[in-house]
């Protein structure tokens, strides 16, 4: 969806590797451009959507593509077409804009196997780590925090064990 509205290939300044599925996969995306229509963006947003659950099915897609591009009161590519000649006309869009292709950028079907293995390595090594409840603390919980009171206990806490410590001698 995005080629047909930029003309460019998806990542294609970049090597398609590893590291690109887990910057996708953390919600990396290519920017979309300004004269694409406002119908057009979000239903590409859904479509790119990290659960595929959230993503719309055929029948949906094919409600708004139809609302979207059949109706004939709407003018909405008309109106991006000459957003987009105008952009060529200033030479902030066109042809010679078109980044570079990575090397080892691959637009053919080919076997992820091998990088959904690495993936899964990296990914059960994270997950094997054990942390306790208290090795991490939102941010956003921290504001409730009385700080009186918590220094209050510690000064409390220090008492207690110098006491301890005094009467052992």
């Amino acid at each position: 969806m995005w080629e047909l509205t930029t003309g460019c290939k998806p990542f294609a300044n970049v090597e398609h590797d590893i590291h690109l599925i887990i910057k996708i996969i953390d919600g990396a995306r290519p920017e979309i451009t300004e004269d694409t229509p406002e119908c057009y963006t979000n239903l590409m947003k859904s479509c790119w959507d990290s659960d595929p659950k959230k993503r719309p099915s055929i029948s949906v897609i094919k409600d708004i593509c139809y609302t979207c591009f059949v109706n004939s009161t709407n003018r909405l590519f008309d109106q991006a077409d000459l957003k987009r000649n105008m952009l060529i006309d200033s030479n902030k869009l066109g042809p010679k804009f078109s980044e570079k292709s990575h090397p080892k950028a691959i637009y053919t079907s080919r076997s992820l196997n091998s990088y959904i293995s690495k993936c899964s390595s990296i990914f059960s090594k994270c997950s094997s780590i054990k942390f306790s409840s208290n090795d991490y603390i939102s941010k956003e919980l921290k504001f409730d925090i009385e700080t009186e009171s918590s220094e209050s206990n510690r000064l409390d806490s220090l008492r207690t064990k110098r006491n301890i410590e005094e009467s052992n001698i």
